[in-house]
């Protein structure tokens, strides 16, 4: 296989891989600038989340999502966790993140303000896929250093042991690959 067939709720993607290390390659899922994809997948997941006060994404594949999200949910407004800090934030907050799509330590960035608004709220993390877990732990630190409390985690997609988790709530489960001799790739086994 030379890419990967996503279908969502109808809404077919093609997906190319990305190879890793020791043969491994995950499905390059981005839904950032997807119209069809978000408005197929954010009813979904709002229906899933249900209840909560506030809603956090980091810095930017997840923001369109979340926007959308936020809108069916009725809420005013979201949270976005930056990547680096602006000259109109102050107060900030800051953690750690590794992530597998991206190199090296990254930070995330909450401005005092929308640390405040998180202040004992019920708080929903939204991300685009949730694999290794390293960014959605970074956002739950982020959150519970502002004072947040995080009651559900959501995910269109589930990356390979991912899936496993019973503290997310995602829309379908994504594999991991391994390459093959021939230069294409296979699911792999778990």
């Amino acid at each position: 296989m030379k890419n990967y067939e996503l279908n969502l709720f109808g809404v077919k993607r093609e997906l190319p891989f990305i190879d890793l290390e020791d043969n491994l390659a995950f499905a390059s899922f981005v839904i950032m600038g997807d119209t069809e994809l978000i408005m197929a997948c954010a009813p979904k997941l709002a229906e899933k989340i249900g209840d909560v006060d506030v809603i956090i994404t980091a810095e930017a594949k997840g923001i369109a999502l979340t926007y959308e999200i936020s809108r069916i949910l009725g809420k005013k407004e979201f949270i976005v966790a930056r990547k680096s800090i602006k000259s109109y934030m102050s107060g900030v907050v800051s953690v750690s993140v590794h992530s597998i799509t991206t190199s090296g330590e990254q930070h995330l960035y909450l401005d005092g303000h929308d640390a405040e608004s998180l202040k004992g709220k019920k708080v929903c993390i939204v991300d685009d896929v949730i694999s290794t877990g390293e960014s959605l732990y970074a956002l739950e630190a982020l959150v519970e250093s502002a004072g947040g409390i995080v009651t559900k985690k959501a995910a269109v997609l589930a990356e390979g042991n991912a899936a496993e988790r019973d503290d997310i709530i995602f829309l379908q489960k994504l594999p991991l690959f391994q390459k093959t001799d021939d230069g294409g790739y296979e699911i792999k086994e778990l």
